[in-house]
């Protein structure tokens, strides 16, 4: 039977990606992709040659009902974000949830995700956390800090370079100063790095050493 599957893919490393993904996205009739391009270099890496398709945040809606109408003319799909697991905070919830609605099967794999390596890293508690994924840009912000400032479990979020110190500052005004956090970057990259400390700490070093590349912040819940 046709199916949806979910398939990660490397958050930087080509080689962290499991054998069972890799037979997926050789067998299924049809991948479709965040970005082709980046893709593209992927499959090339380990001689795949299935078809890609382009489905990001701008055409998903639209989207949508015709590839499940394709499933459901028989072909095996594969769903793939530009890096880690798709539909955390890449396009993927809507495809998921049309399909499961039609009684298509959807499957997801294991593997890479930014998150987890970055919250073990941190060496703050993970035994419970919350993942919030990328605070708001501009409308909205004050008010999702402002609602995690009674939040007792460890906090995960993802951020762009260019806003780090102004969200590490931010952090620092509804949370506390001294509120323990860490900053992981360019995870699994040649250029890693994962810096400890304060949230005032973390700001202060940005700003003399401006950040490049993807950003993990995780954040130590309030004291019960």
């Amino acid at each position: 039977m046709s199916k949806l599957y979910l398939v990660p893919t490397p958050i930087g490393n080509l080689r962290d990606i499991t054998y069972r993904a890799v037979e997926v996205l050789g067998s299924v009739g049809l991948i479709l992709a965040e970005d082709t391009r980046q893709a593209g270099k992927l499959l090339s890496h380990y001689n795949i040659r299935t078809p890609l398709q382009s489905h990001h945040m701008f055409n998903e809606h639209k989207n949508v009902e015709a590839i499940c109408s394709r499933i459901e003319s028989g072909t095996t799909v594969a769903l793939v974000s530009d890096a880690g697991t798709p539909g955390i905070s890449d396009p993927g919830f809507l495809l998921v949830r049309s399909c499961i609605e039609k009684g298509i099967p959807v499957e997801t794999l294991p593997g890479p995700t930014a998150l987890i390596p970055a919250l073990v890293n941190s060496g703050l508690p993970c035994d419970r956390f919350c993942f919030e994924g990328f605070l708001p840009p501009k409308k909205g912000r004050t008010k999702k800090l402002t609602a995690l400032e009674e939040e007792t479990r460890t906090m995960v979020f993802y951020e762009s370079p260019y806003r780090l110190i102004r969200t590490l500052d931010e952090m620092a005004e509804h949370f506390g100063a001294d509120r323990k956090a860490s900053v992981s970057r360019e995870l699994s990259k040649i250029y890693e790095e994962n810096i400890r400390g304060t949230l005032a700490f973390l700001s202060e070093h940005y700003k003399n050493k401006p950040p490049k590349g993807e950003i993990v912040i995780v954040v130590a819940g309030k004291k019960e």
